[in-house]
C-alpha cells in the first residue's frame, strides 16, 4: 500500500501544482508538455482524480497526524 500512497501523493501534488499554475498564470503545464497527445492528457487528469479519492479513502489510515494513535496535539 505505500507504494501506491506515494504514487496517489505525487499524482496530487502534481494536479496540485497544475491547478495553482492554471490559477495564477492561466498556464496549463499537463497540457504544454502532454498536449500532442489529447488521449494522454485526459488519462492524467482521470488518474489525478482517482488519485484524490483513493486518498480521500485512505488518509485517515495512511497519516501519521489523523491516525488512530495520534494525539490531538500533535500537529
Amino acid at each position: 500500500m505505500k507504494a501506491l500512497h506515494m504514487v496517489t501523493f505525487i499524482l496530487l501534488v502534481v494536479g496540485g501544482l497544475n491547478w495553482g499554475l492554471v490559477g495564477i498564470a492561466e498556464f496549463n503545464l499537463v497540457e504544454k508538455l502532454l498536449g500532442s497527445w489529447p488521449a494522454v492528457v485526459s488519462v492524467v487528469y482521470v488518474l489525478v482524480g482517482l488519485s484524490a479519492i483513493v486518498e480521500l479513502v485512505t488518509h485517515k489510515k495512511d497519516c501519521k497526524a489523523c491516525g488512530a494513535g495520534a494525539s490531538a496535539g500533535s500537529m
